[in-house]
């Protein structure tokens, strides 16, 4: 009996769901032929991007080595990809010292996913984008406040002490709540008046989280309020330069550190790989995450254009959405080996879950016509739980 060789591209959320997933079918005897899995990322790790903000204000690693969450059954080819030959069913490989490698496969998962958006160079700031800059953010709020301490001006003590947070998504929320956490702390050890830290918040919108009801946004702004952070809303940062900010409304800011929060991309490499794309650089896949013209080849989670069929909705760029489409991906691969109907994409409910500081968070779901929200405590829980869930941790 021939073998077939599977090989799923990334590992992140979405990526590592899939192989679990499709280990799940070989499992069950789903797969009817033995299979040869390979999970290939450039890293040796999974990286928790749902808590980049964490590395910006604690010591806390949020690598996961993937020979923790795959021991055994997995090959784990550290390299990027460079091309994809759908035609010729080949994937080219290039690892870090630049040796260059070609694998065949029979199955292709494209679970590349995406990147944080970075300002222009001449904008300013630091990005929180990466985990080196989640460090060099740390880095740099403590060294302010360490300076704060000893600064007898207080116009530039003022300064020093305001941080502001430029984009109000999700990311932008649970940063400017950890950062009004952690800083107010350091401020208090370091003998200064923690009240006097400000932690701005800009929204281009005209309030929080326009997916829900008005009554969802200000209650999270009532928590970031209440966390010390304060939220300016349909005013966009243009640059900081030099400790201003220069803002949409025309006005000058001044402040110690600026720290970008500007969403997610399509990964741009996808671009390069030789797969139809949409002109956003979203990956195209029909209703059960098959790649057009590409025979074997499927995609989810961020760089794929993911739509349910029923509706028209395109699902969000979140591990929410990621991980039923891996649920759901296992299921098709054995279909369409078996020679089956395959399942077709559902999108998943309308759900937000926040995290606004330790122990401080709000989960948001909208079903049956009614919109529940938990807050506090068991919010955090909640969101807790799905960031474990996503990164396969227990």
């Amino acid at each position: 009996m021939r073998q077939l060789t599977c090989i799923v591209i990334g590992a992140g959320h979405a990526g590592i769901h899939a192989v679990k997933e499709i280990r799940s079918q070989i499992s069950k005897g789903n797969l009817k032929e033995p299979v040869r899995l390979l999970l290939i990322d450039p890293n040796p790790y999974h990286l928790r991007k749902v808590l980049l903000f964490k590395p910006a204000v604690t010591e806390e690693d949020i690598r996961v080595p993937l020979t923790r969450l795959f021991p055994e059954g997995v090959e784990l080819v550290q390299a990027s990809v460079t091309e994809i030959d759908a035609d010729e069913r080949k994937v080219r490989l290039r690892d870090a010292a630049g040796a260059e490698q070609t694998m065949e496969y029979d199955i292709l998962v494209v679970a590349a996913g995406s990147r944080i958006r970075k300002p222009e160079p001449h904008m300013g700031g630091l990005p929180l984008a990466s985990l080196e800059d989640a460090l060099e953010i740390r880095k740099r709020w403590k060294e302010n406040l360490k300076r704060a301490a000893s600064e007898n001006d207080p116009l530039e003590r003022s300064r020093l002490m305001t941080i502001a947070v430029a984009g109000a998504g999700i990311t932008g929320m649970e940063t400017s709540a950890e950062l009004a956490f952690y800083a107010r702390r350091d401020a208090e050890q370091l003998g200064l008046n923690p009240n006097e830290l400000r932690i701005v918040l800009f929204d281009a919108n005209e309030r929080l989280l326009p997916e829900a009801p008005e009554k969802v946004a200000a209650r999270l702004e009532q928590i970031l309020a209440d966390n010390g952070v304060k939220v300016e809303h349909g005013c966009r940062v243009l640059r900081e330069e030099e400790g201003s900010l220069t803002l949409s409304n025309g006005k000058l800011l001044p402040v110690g550190l600026c720290v970008w929060t500007l969403g997610l991309i399509p990964n741009p490499a996808v671009k390069q790989w030789g797969l139809p794309v949409t002109e956003e650089g979203f990956v195209q896949v029909d209703a059960s995450y098959r790649i057009p013209g590409a025979p074997g080849v499927y995609s989810i989670g961020d760089c794929a254009r993911v739509v349910d069929p029923l509706t028209g909705r395109a699902d969000g760029m979140t591990c929410k959405e990621a991980v039923p489409q891996a649920v759901r991906l296992g299921k098709v691969i054995a279909a369409d080996l078996a020679g089956e109907q395959a399942p077709r994409h559902a999108g998943f409910l309308q759900l937000f879950c926040i995290g606004l500081g330790p122990d401080k968070g709000l989960t948001w779901v909208h079903k049956w016509g009614l919109d529940m929200v938990v807050a506090g405590k068991m919010g955090y829980r909640i969101k807790m739980l799905t960031w474990n869930a996503a990164s396969m941790m227990k």
